[in-house]
């Protein structure tokens, strides 16, 4: 009986055409928190320079006579004179007016843009009765029915407060009844396999489903409720932020003209905020729907 000796233990070289595909940990791999603080670092440094340089370009420009600073006056003037109206308290009513109409149409837009975008996402019948008319609806510049709220409300703040109402529903509707139809199956069939009670189907399935893309459109709707309401005050309104642009600008008060603007983004900024804020806090389990800090 002869015993072979067992085979080498031998091991080829990869050729070109197996060449083996290594790749090696990143930084964000290596060090994903550094990494992260590094980024987000990055990020709010390019969020203040760039508004920051425009400024002072702004600045520049009209210091060195390129722009007619009559017109377009310097943001170190329009800062000044917006201290001073806003410490003489002569600015305050303005930006209060504007807020109550903003927030009191935003509260009205939201709940009924939401209660109906649930119902015609949910049944189909009350979605092709309503569906038709609502596109028409949504299609008419918003700032065309003021005249209609003006016949049905007369002066005063309830034709300020119903434009902004039908503005925020329809982005309200639009983004809820959208979410609702976007539920996949999956996920309500396995409530009908628990045996869940429309109450039920809705508190555990459609509403948590939905919910991140209804809030993303009310943050939307909270932006565009601040631009409809200026439109709104200048034609209809003796107050308010709106009318103070657009008067100053008919009296040649740019500087005036400027300040309000600025408060009127400020607003729009704050406003939004506010509205993811709460998005977030309702819904933890979403994804944030901003690029920011990711790559």
């Amino acid at each position: 009986m002869s015993i072979h000796p067992a085979p080498a233990d031998v091991r080829k070289e990869p050729t070109a055409d197996e060449a083996v595909l290594v790749r090696r940990p990143g930084p964000q791999e290596l060090h994903p928190v550094r990494t992260h603080r590094r980024r987000r670092a990055l990020e709010l440094s390019l969020a203040v320079a760039v508004p920051l340089v425009l400024v002072l370009l702004w600045q520049l420009a009209a210091v060195q006579g390129w722009i007619d600073d009559r017109v377009y006056p310097a943001p170190s003037t329009i800062f000044a004179d917006g201290w001073e109206r806003a410490a003489d308290g002569d600015l305050w009513p303005d930006v209060w007016a504007t807020l109550q109409r903003v927030l009191a149409g935003y509260a009205i837009g939201t709940l009924t843009g939401y209660a109906l975008g649930l119902l015609m996402g949910s049944l189909s019948l009350v979605r092709a009765a309503l569906e038709p008319l609502l596109d028409a609806l949504y299609v008419v510049p918003k700032l065309a029915l003021l005249p209609i709220f003006l016949n049905m409300f007369g002066l005063g703040e309830g034709p300020q407060v119903a434009l902004v109402a039908a503005t925020v529903f329809f982005f309200v509707w639009i983004s809820t009844m959208a979410a609702v139809l976007a539920v996949p199956e999956g996920h309500r069939d396995a409530g009908q396999v628990f045996g869940a009670s429309p109450w039920q189907m809705f508190r555990h399935v459609l509403l948590p489903a939905s919910l991140p893309a209804v809030l993303v459109g009310a943050r939307i709707a909270a932006g565009v409720a601040v631009l409809v309401i200026v439109a709104s005050e200048q034609i209809a309104a003796t107050n308010g932020l709106g009318h103070l642009i657009f008067d100053s600008r008919a009296l040649f008060q740019n500087d005036v003209m400027f300040v309000g603007i600025v408060c009127v983004a400020v607003l729009g900024v704050l406003f939004s905020e506010v509205v993811r804020l709460v998005g977030r806090l309702l819904t933890p389990w979403a994804p944030r729907d901003r690029g920011r800090g990711q790559s």
